[in-house]
């Protein structure tokens, strides 16, 4: 293995200064939101004035404003509440070459990610949000680690992330994943504890990528592991159940072994980083005899922190995890985090995030009037509230504005209001909402689903009357339910059925398409309702209190409840 360069005191010394800066500067703006709001505001909009969305939005104008009650009130009216339909027009025109639109000059990257139509979201990625939301507020994340496990540079650093590059637009600008190029643009001194090089991320086949991560990973001595969906760390382990002698083996030799689709290119990078070593071997083999399953505590004895999510879906995963790490680990909750805004991150051991009010604008929507954010013209009149408007215990929707061209863009996101960060709110993602379920990470919209069955429908020639899905998260998979046309209709016939919605879901949906390759969302389940399925479960509702005038629902769900009433309508 090649050896780190600088000492760890002294990574641990520069990460401080570095991240110490940087965290002194949020503090200050934490302390009065309301004035870090109102001249965050201002910055945007300074920025994007010359392009032509702010000349069309009138930005000059709205900067003219004396207050920042004035401000706020001239930029809700000439900029209204959005989503990524509506720039999407505008992203495609910078995608094929044009500068000066919606950010000046052209993004100098693309994050893609999976949208409510079959097209992915690019979503853009300017100079100064990757030096300051990607570059400086990074330095404060490592810096925090540092201030819970003071010791945790002393060791190799585990990380599973995306490709940094995984396409290009027509323009050629780079298109990539966020987190790939945050690890791949940390200082030197920091990717000198990298346990994996970057080309291993490019591994297509899951598996083969999953068995090279663990066998470089499981070689170290490492003390932190940093992967965003702790769905991937019971992958992981199964991996590590399946292969442990194999990997013992590699890393005896100091090899790499031929079993899995490698690439080439990729298997030399990996190969010019390990050599025979065979005492970690032994240690590894000792292990096993030992305990039999060999965990994380096993062979990470000296694991300092896990960072992934613990929001929303994923505590089906992390009761899958438990006793996995030492005891003396922080797990630490990976913060609210997206393609479109890196929204914060958590400073301690609590799972609320810490915003960055000197960098993001940021607007929130109260539970209570969700319903009017699919109605235009409620929207226009809407309330929304600022950072220092916000109520502990409440949930809200956030709307944020960025220096990469997103205005008061719908996160589509439920969080809850906790504890504050000085003056400012801190917040926790709940769940998903307005028709997206996510089990891992994969945003699966319910137009997506209609879609798909109506494709399924269109190419098998089955008439589907009524359909439904669910999404199991004990099971990690989505179950389909459908009431044919014919009723005659075999169980076989429905799981071809399945298949299809499966790969016309697949065509739509590249987050679905990755956490189905990934194996962190297995094979939906396909059933057959009885006749007048719909009517049934209806007649149960109402039964039960629900309102016939207000009846409704929606077809793709998280919702255990409703569940439970059509498994009892299966043939």
């Amino acid at each position: 293995m090649n050896k780190t360069k600088t000492p760890a005191w002294l990574t641990t010394f520069l990460l401080r200064v570095a991240g110490g800066i940087n965290y002194r500067k949020l503090v200050k703006a934490s302390k009065n939101p309301r004035k870090a709001s109102e001249m965050t505001l201002r910055g945007i909009l300074e920025y994007g004035k010359d392009t032509e969305f702010g000349r069309a939005h009138r930005f000059e104008y709205i900067l003219a404003a004396t207050t920042d009650t004035e401000l706020y009130s001239r930029y809700t009216e000439q900029v209204a509440p959005s989503d990524y339909e509506d720039y999407r027009p505008l992203i495609d025109r910078h995608k094929n070459g044009e500068a000066n639109v919606l950010v000046p000059g052209k993004p100098v990257m693309y994050a893609t990610t999976s949208g409510t139509t079959k097209e992915p979201k690019w979503i853009p990625i300017t100079d100064r949000y990757l030096q300051t939301v990607y570059g400086k507020m990074t330095k404060v994340w490592l810096y925090n680690y540092i201030m819970n496990r003071p010791k945790c540079f002393y060791g190799k650093l585990v990380t599973i992330v995306g490709k940094d590059i995984e396409g290009y637009a027509p323009d050629g600008t780079v298109a990539g994943s966020v987190s790939g190029v945050t690890r791949r643009d940390a200082p030197s001194f920091v990717k000198e504890l990298y346990a994996i090089p970057g080309g291993v991320y490019g591994i297509k086949d899951y598996n083969a990528r999953y068995y090279t991560i663990m066998r470089l990973s499981i070689e170290t001595d490492a003390a932190i592991f940093i992967t965003a969906n702790p769905s991937t760390l019971v992958e992981v382990q199964k991996n590590v159940d399946k292969y442990y002698d194999q990997y013992c083996e590699d890393i005896e030799k100091g090899t790499l072994s031929r079993d899995f689709d490698i690439p080439e290119d990729i298997r030399k990078e990996v190969e010019a980083q390990i050599a025979p070593n065979p005492k970690r071997a032994a240690e590894l083999r000792a292990l096993k005899q030992k305990y039999g399953r060999v965990l994380p505590k096993h062979y990470w004895p000296n694991l300092q922190v896990l960072n992934t999510w613990k929001c929303g879906n994923t505590y089906v995963y992390l009761d899958k995890i438990k006793g996995f790490f030492p005891d003396t680990c922080l797990h630490q909750e990976f913060g609210y985090f997206s393609s479109e805004c890196r929204f914060g991150l958590v400073m301690d051991d609590t799972n609320y995030t810490t915003m960055f009010p000197h960098y993001h604008f940021y607007e929130f929507m109260a539970e209570e009037d969700l319903d009017k954010i699919s109605d235009p013209e409620a929207l226009k009149t809407a309330k929304f509230y600022q950072l220092h408007e916000l109520e502990q215990g409440k949930r809200y929707c956030p709307f944020v504005s960025t220096i990469a061209g997103l205005y008061r863009y719908n996160m589509n996101d439920l969080v809850e209001v906790g504890t504050p960060f000085y003056n400012t709110p801190r917040v926790f993602m709940i769940q998903k909402v307005n028709g997206i379920v996510t089990m891992t990470g994969e945003k699966l919209h319910e137009r997506q689903f209609i879609e798909a069955v109506h494709s399924a429908a269109a190419e098998s020639k089955k008439s589907v009357k009524f359909f439904v899905g669910f999404a199991d998260l004990e099971a990690s998979l989505y179950r389909f339910y459908y009431e044919f046309e014919d009723q005659n209709t075999t169980q076989a016939e429905c799981d071809e059925f399945t298949k299809l919605v499966d790969k016309y879901l697949r065509e739509q949906n590249v987050e679905y398409v990755a956490k189905r390759d990934s194996l962190r969302v297995h094979d939906p389940a396909g059933y057959m309702l009885v006749e007048n399925s719909f009517e049934k479960f209806k007649a149960a509702c109402i039964a039960e209190g629900a309102r016939d005038g207000q009846f409704k629902m929606n077809l793709l769900m998280q919702d255990e409840k409703r569940h439970a009433k059509f498994k009892v309508l299966v043939k």
